[in-house]
């Protein structure tokens, strides 16, 4: 049984939608983090599920996925450099609790 363009999409949008409910129900920043970056993946499995099954002969859709990997990774970097800092200062990872303009 051959696997077809639909359950891909049907991955990505579960995939996606769990990510979305991550970022708008946590208020820790790390699992926010984690939710974008699910988002993220889901986006890569639409790049790569079209790049197979509309043209697979042209590699714009691996490259795109190499691209988005490219700015996840830096996502990562950056939003968890951010998190330590702010925890360094602030002592806490809450969302509702980091509000720079007091103080």
């Amino acid at each position: 049984m051959a696997v077809t363009l639909y359950w891909y999409l049907i991955v990505a949008a579960a995939l996606f939608c769990i990510g979305l409910y991550g970022v708008l129900s946590r208020r820790n920043a790390i699992g926010i983090l984690m939710g974008v970056e699910l988002m993220l993946n889901a986006v890569n499995i639409n790049l790569l599920a079209f790049w197979r099954y509309q043209t697979p002969s042209v590699m714009t859709g691996q490259i795109f996925a190499i691209f988005a990997f490219t700015v996840a990774a830096a996502e990562a970097a950056v939003g968890l450099a951010l998190v330590i800092a702010i925890y360094r200062n602030r002592d806490t990872v809450i969302i509702e609790d980091i509000n720079q303009l007091k103080e």
